[in-house]
């Protein structure tokens, strides 16, 4: 599931540095450089391409600005197997892995769903449809008709 990314791969116009151009813009208008992977953090498209790219170890910077993604190596490392990364950013199943189970799915959610048989014990209790609603959408809720004062 998911969709590649359609990635082309080019020089940069210096020795040791090689630079990608996607489909998809990854920043928007705004430039962002990261020296290192901890500096990488957080789940903005341009974070997760980076820290992806310095988890192969071929990769000692990675600079994004919209969709051209450009990478500087690391000494001794060539650019073999980067383009896949990128191509990757969106693959979320591929071939060979399993997905879960439907009842491993439903018992998750089932066990996230409170045990209380009423919305908070000032009203009546939940149907059974309403039982699978998680909590925090009812207190949401409440606290919206309180500020209206309903």
């Amino acid at each position: 599931m998911g969709q590649p990314v359609a990635v082309l791969e080019g020089p940069a116009g210096k020795l040791g540095m090689v630079r990608f151009e996607a489909n998809r813009s990854f920043t928007g208008q705004g430039h962002e450089r990261f020296s290192s992977v901890d500096q990488a953090t957080g789940t903005r498209p341009a974070a997760v391409v980076a820290q992806r790219l310095f988890s192969t170890g071929q990769v000692s910077a990675v600079h994004v600005y919209g969709n051209v993604i450009t990478v500087e190596l690391a000494k001794g490392a060539g650019a073999q197997g980067l383009e896949q990364v990128v191509r990757d950013l969106y693959q979320y199943w591929k071939p060979g892995m399993e997905p879960p189970a439907f009842e491993d799915l439903v018992a998750e959610e089932e066990s996230a769903a409170p045990a209380a048989a009423s919305d908070g014990g000032d009203g009546p209790a939940l149907s059974e449809a309403a039982k699978r609603v998680p909590a925090h959408l009812f207190e949401r809720s409440r606290a919206a008709r309180a500020r209206l004062g309903k």
